[in-house]
């Protein structure tokens, strides 16, 4: 499963950033084989929270990183502020 088969295509905001740029890079890769560092921002920006935490549950818990983040712990965090929103 994708972010694009969840929430359809990526709509263009007519304006370039580094958070946009990545979204568009991981929108149709699938959930499973993105990266750590590519989860924690769909988790923060509230894009396909269900199925992103998931994966992010399972890693963190079955100890499968792959060392992506931007800082250690990243994705501890983004898991954290989902699971309080």
């Amino acid at each position: 499963m994708t972010v694009a088969e969840i929430h359809g295509p990526l709509v263009d905001p007519g304006w370039d950033s580094s958070l946009i740029d990545r979204a568009r890079q991981y929108w149709s890769v699938p959930i499973a084989d993105l990266s750590d560092a590519a989860l924690a921002p769909f988790l923060r920006q509230g894009i396909a929270v269900a199925p992103v935490l998931a994966e992010a549950h399972q890693r963190l818990s079955g100890g499968r990183r792959d060392d992506s983040e931007l800082y250690d712990g990243e994705l501890a965090a983004a898991v954290e502020e989902a699971g309080s929103v």
